[in-house]
């Protein structure tokens, strides 16, 4: 057989893995992968020294074959012998380091003695302040933050618990679906979240795999990030829901002042999701056709507030906040959530409202990050 071949054959195994994967097949998703590392091995033999790209690529691939494979003793060996190879390129040496990293992510999941649901979620941030391998604190901590709210509410909708409206996910997630924080290959600044398998067996619905939990995060955040009701209503039917993770998404999104680009994928399965500028101006629409407010009545201003959230209580129904030396008090919150307008105490915001001109009162309408 030629090196075109063997690497044909190795792209369908490895296709077909994906698809198994999907299915939840984990067990049968392995032993593809497995085939596919094994031809595409066989591929890299057949090409020559004078094929220099060509055989950093698929020597790429091999080692990420075995990776997806499980056998990261093997992928790990075969990445240190193409590394060591004085004629491999630039870029396969980069892939390949990188590689390296994420197995020894794996063997550090492995050595904590917890067990883990497959499909851990990739995030990298890209662009403005953020360099390769480092990133504001501030700006990480309010994304991991917000990417745990996420995967909460995943697993909430997903057991069908009715919709949380304050305070924290009860004990039971908690204790059983912890989300654990990784590092992740460098390229901008990466991380991932894997969550921790839930000892009690039958604690997801007969209906939903836990192995999907982390494809279901996914998809629920490409769904609002594409703008489209089509997309997210059918996936969300629950509008209380729908809401929910079109504001948790939106306060994912960049803003393009701190950085450019956030983009979440899991390995071997579907495309990553990018949320960008434009992605949070799209959910911004998004909310408000979801959420249509009333229009002001002949008393009222629409007024749009940048500052610095500096009180809340939602039992009592109000925030405060301090804007170009000035403090308003605005009520009204209604749905308003914890855990998504919680992370912004003491942080830049933009409050859309509405002001009484014969009262002062500034009636709430929105609230996201300035940042």
């Amino acid at each position: 057989m030629t090196w075109i071949d063997d690497h044909r054959q190795s792209e369908q195994f490895a296709s077909d893995a994906a698809l198994a994967y999907r299915r939840g097949d984990e067990l049968a998703a392995r032993a593809l992968y497995v085939k596919a590392a094994e031809a595409e091995q066989n591929a890299l033999l057949q090409l020559d020294a004078t094929k220099a790209r060509t055989r950093g690529v698929t020597a790429v691939s091999v080692v990420s074959l075995w990776f997806k494979a499980g056998d990261y003793t093997k992928a790990e060996q075969l990445a240190y012998s193409h590394l060591s190879a004085a004629d491999i390129p630039a870029f396969a040496r980069s892939e390949l380091r990188s590689l390296v990293q994420a197995i020894w992510t794996e063997d550090a999941k492995h050595q904590a003695g917890v067990s883990f649901l497959p499909g851990q979620v990739y995030v990298s941030v890209r662009g403005g302040e953020v360099i390769t391998g480092g990133a504001p604190l501030d700006l990480v901590m309010d994304k991991v933050q917000t990417i745990q709210s996420i995967f909460y509410r995943t697993i909430e909708e997903a057991k069908s618990m009715p919709l949380r409206k304050r305070g924290g996910p009860n004990r039971e997630i908690q204790e059983a679906c912890r989300p654990w924080l990784f590092q992740a290959p460098p390229g901008s600044y990466q991380f991932s979240v894997a969550i921790q398998e839930p000892v009690q067996k039958d604690f997801f619905n007969e209906d939903t795999r836990p192995a999907a939990i982390a494809e279901r995060f996914l998809d629920i955040l490409r769904a609002t990030a594409s703008g489209e009701a089509e997309q997210l209503n059918p996936l969300v039917p629950d509008q209380g829901y729908r809401a929910t993770f079109l504001k948790l998404a939106r306060n994912l999104a960049p803003t393009g002042k701190l950085f450019e680009e956030l983009q979440l994928r899991t390995a071997g399965t579907g495309s990553p999701v990018s949320l960008s500028p434009e992605s949070r101006r799209q959910i911004s629409a998004s909310l408000k056709a979801e959420q249509p407010q009333a229009k002001p009545s002949v008393e009222q201003t629409e007024v749009v507030l940048r500052g610095t959230l500096r009180a809340l209580d939602l039992d009592k129904d109000f925030i405060d906040v301090a804007s170009e030396g000035a403090s308003y008090h605005i009520v009204g919150l209604k749905d308003a959530l914890d855990d998504v307008i919680g992370p912004m105490v003491n942080r830049l915001v933009i409050v859309r409202a509405l002001r009484s001109s014969n009262t002062n009162m500034v009636q709430f309408v929105d609230i996201e990050l300035d940042e």
